[in-house]
């Protein structure tokens, strides 16, 4: 009765979560399996940034009570921002459950679980599930337990090249359309010291790719460090994680434009481990728009951020974030959007239209948009960004890549890797070549993958440890 299975909803920063519960269940003595259907407890870790998010795991969580009820052993437990959010009422919409906990205290599943199963061992009654929410001094430093691959369970796994590293938690910036600040709490940084060791940690494990997760990353340790000759300590913290040996990428997310200070403009100049892709999230081109979102930046100053780092890297690929509908944008409001969003010549983007989230400022707005101007809208960028992406493939095929091979891919019958720029490629390698940066040529490409053939010769990143027999 100790099969559990973690069903993550959300951002990198869930799935981190989730991935440092399942590995302090492992080190408790539970068995994390990847089918739902075989497991003694599953737990939701649910998204609260939009209320479709909340609404599909509550539907997940109405499904699994009938399962309660046929197993009465099943143990079904609802984690993480939604859970941060609703709190005990869940647990009037779904008695069925049995743990509710919030982000602050993801340590403390593997203990409840623990009390539920004895409870059970004892034909103790449950009764009303377990509710924790509170706030826990020090939580952001709890999330720093890794599953890898190779830990796995059964057949012997591949090795896993690309891990998350947890830097940050909450958010004291005010959004009005966003409800993180309520799910996620103050801003809060690691010691710079413990991140530096999990990533030497990961780094001798054979993990060969960083990326670093906040809820605003850039302002990493702004309350508990000092600049140094100008670098902010984001900055000093990527130095650090640069010089480790056996690290030969890093990445970001996400940031907010405000963190976009010259020191991290040049540090993607001087930083070669430093990956050519930046995340900034736009959310509005429109200066009206962007006063009313409480985003304290211009369009202007946005695209000068633009500019500025492709001026370090003119092949810079850049991903954001943009909600249409936003309460009382105007036509030529969004139109202005459209411009910069055109502009800026977007790889990849998550476009939302706005909806509103109950105990946000913006959700007492006046002058809703309609449904079908917000879908107008999001289909109108949704195409800028479908021709974008495709110019940006045309233009790919014939090049050399350098692309780090993570393992096989979905069919099994490939390898996957991605480019610095975060495109994926699809291509046949040896086995032996997971972990390796090797040159891929491109030869043909669809708007989200890349398919080409690795060029053999000249291969000098490649130690030659990996052809030997």
């Amino acid at each position: 009765m100790n099969r559990v299975h973690i069903k993550t909803y959300g951002c990198q920063m869930n799935e981190r979560d989730s991935e440092a519960v399942a590995a302090m269940l492992r080190a408790r003595g539970y068995r994390i399996v990847p089918d739902e259907n075989e497991c003694d407890i599953l737990l939701l870790n649910t998204c609260s940034v939009r209320d479709a998010a909340e609404q599909k795991a509550i539907g997940k969580a109405g499904y699994l009570s009938a399962r309660k009820r046929r197993q009465p052993d099943f143990i079904l437990g609802i984690l993480g921002c939604m859970a941060q959010n609703r709190g005990a009422a869940l647990l009037d919409q779904l008695p069925d459950v049995d743990l509710v906990v919030g982000t602050q205290k993801f340590h403390q599943v593997p203990g409840y679980l623990d009390n539920l199963r004895a409870a059970q061992a004892a034909g103790v009654p449950i009764g009303r599930g377990i509710v924790d929410i509170a706030e826990e001094e020090g939580s952001q430093n709890t999330i720093k337990d890794h599953l890898l691959r190779e830990d796995g369970e059964g057949e012997a796994a591949e090795q896993q090249v690309t891990a998350f590293v947890s830097i940050q938690q909450g958010c004291n910036m005010a959004c009005a359309f966003c409800i993180v600040p309520k799910t996620r709490g103050d801003e809060r940084s690691r010691p710079m010291d413990d991140i530096v060791r999990e990533c030497e940690m990961l780094a001798a494990r054979g993990v060969r790719e960083i990326t670093l997760l906040g809820q605003i990353v850039t302002s990493y340790g702004r309350r508990d460090y000092s600049g140094v000759d100008g670098r902010s300590p984001f900055v000093q913290l990527i130095e650090r994680v640069h010089a480790i040996e056996g690290i030969r990428r890093i990445r970001f997310t996400s940031p907010h434009p405000r963190g976009f200070k010259q020191d991290l403009v040049d540090a993607y100049g001087r930083l070669p481990k430093l990956c050519g892709y930046v995340h900034l999230p736009m959310q509005s081109g429109s200066d009206r728009v962007l006063r009313a979102m409480n985003r304290p930046y211009t369009a202007a100053r946005y695209r000068e951020i633009v500019d500025s780092l492709r001026s370090v890297r003119p092949d810079m690929y850049f991903s954001t974030d943009v909600i249409v509908g936003f309460p009382g944008e105007s036509d030529e409001e969004f139109e202005e959007t459209r411009r910069l969003f055109e502009a800026c010549n977007y790889d990849m983007a998550y476009i939302f239209k706005y909806s509103p989230r109950s105990g946000t400022p913006a959700a007492e707005l006046a002058d809703q948009i309609p449904d079908d101007v917000k879908e107008h809208r999001n289909q109108v960028l949704l195409e800028i960004l479908r021709q974008n992406s495709l110019n940006r493939s045309a233009k790919l095929i014939g090049r050399v890549e350098e692309v780090l091979v993570e393992g096989r891919d979905r069919t099994g019958l490939h390898f996957m890797g991605r480019t610095e720029g975060n495109r994926v490629a699809v291509f046949d390698a040896d086995p032996r070549l997971v972990g390796e940066v090797v040159p891929l040529r491109i030869d043909r490409a669809t708007v989200s993958t890349l398919y080409g053939e690795l060029v053999l010769a000249g291969m000098e990143s490649i130690d030659t440890e990996v052809f030997r027999s």
